[in-house]
This record gives structure tokens, sequence and C-alpha cells, in this order.
């Protein structure tokens, strides 16, 4: 029985280690790539993903920041979903390693797929948004407080930014920060997330802060 314990606290560290690296590599590779890129990027006017290529027809590609930007969501993806299994190994909780190792898989397309190859690389946009919306939510049942109010509030805001402007369009009011403004209420507060899981994972091995 303590083995066990003890087998399940490594795979919830290990679960956190990967995560915490996931988010943060994410998070710096964006801002390396948006520093590499040329004065007429802006964060309000700009897509995250036009760092790695433009949308078509008239796509532009930027080196190295097309380079770092694919490379980083590739290995933050693959990260997130080794992370997914060893919370699962960890936890026994489909609800919550499922629609993160859709986060993973979803962020790796967003590299493997650039910007320039349309919609397909849409697609995998999609899967990202609403799989890491989705588990920051169901995490809730692995956290303890104030954590998992937390995990629900940043999973809420990701989720109802991509569905309001779904619907309302440019009238949605976080709209007035631009589209790449509006994107990244999207997309960040899911790296926060995933920052604030991998550093609550490798707490205690004695399983102390873990909810039940």
């Amino acid at each position: 029985m303590a083995r066990e314990k003890h087998t399940s606290s490594l795979a919830a560290r290990a679960a956190g280690a990967l995560l915490f690296v996931a988010g943060t590599t994410a998070f710096m590779g964006i801002i390396t790539a948006e520093s590499l890129y040329p004065s007429d990027y802006t964060t309000g006017g700009s897509m995250i993903s036009d760092l790695g290529g433009t949308e078509p027809p008239d796509s532009i590609i930027v080196q190295p920041s097309a380079l770092i930007f694919d490379t980083t969501m590739i290995a933050a993806g693959v990260l997130i979903a080794l992370g997914a299994a060893c919370a699962y190994a960890a936890y026994g909780r489909k609800s919550l390693a499922i629609p993160l190792a859709l986060f993973g898989i979803g962020a790796a397309g967003v590299g493997v797929f650039p910007g320039h190859t349309g919609a397909i690389h849409a697609l995998f946009a999609q899967l990202t948004f609403i799989s890491g919306g989705v588990a920051a939510i169901l995490s809730y049942r692995s956290l303890t407080s104030p954590l998992r109010y937390m995990a629900v509030g940043l999973g809420m805001i990701s989720l109802v930014n991509l569905g309001a402007y779904i619907l309302f369009t440019d009238d949605w009011f976080v709209a007035n920060l631009g589209l790449g403004g509006l994107e990244r209420w999207i997309a960040y507060p899911l790296l926060f997330w995933l920052v604030g899981l991998g550093g609550y994972l490798m707490g205690p091995l004695d399983g102390s802060n873990r909810a039940s």
C-alpha cells in the first residue's frame, strides 16, 4: 500500500515537472519569436500563430521566428501529452488525462501545421483551446483550494472568450483589443493554469496537498 502511494506520488511529480516545463517553454518561445519578428508584428493586431506563418493565400513565413514558434509548440505539446499520461498514472482520472492529452496533441499540431497551412491549422488551434479550457475546469477534482477555483476561472476565461467571439464576432468587447489581443486572452490563461498545475503536482511526496 505504501509502495503504491509512493509510486503514485512520483507519477504526480513527474506530471508536474512535465507540465511546468511545457507551460514555461510555450510562453517563453512565443515571447522569443515575437521579439525576433519584424516591427509590423503587434500584440493586438497579429495572431499568435502568425509567428509560424500567416494565413493563406498570401502567407508570409519569417525566420527564425517560424522555426522557434513551431519547434516550441511541438515540444510543449509532447510534454503536455506525456504529463497527461503521468497524471493518469497518479490519479487514474480520465476526466483530467483525456482533455489534457488532447490539449497536448492540439498544441503539437499547431507546430506541425503552422498558420499558412490553413484549415488544418485552424482545426488544431480549436482543439488546443477547447480541450485546454475543459482540462483546466476538470482539474478542479485533482486540486485543493484555492488553486482549484483559480483553475476553473482560468478555464472559463479561455472558453468564454472563444465562444463569445464565435457567437458575437467583433461585437464581443474583448475583440476591441484586436484579434491578437483576444487570442491571447484565450491562450495565455491556459498557459498560466498549466504552470500552476505543474507547480502544484510537484508538491510533497506524502500527498498531503492532494484533493480526494
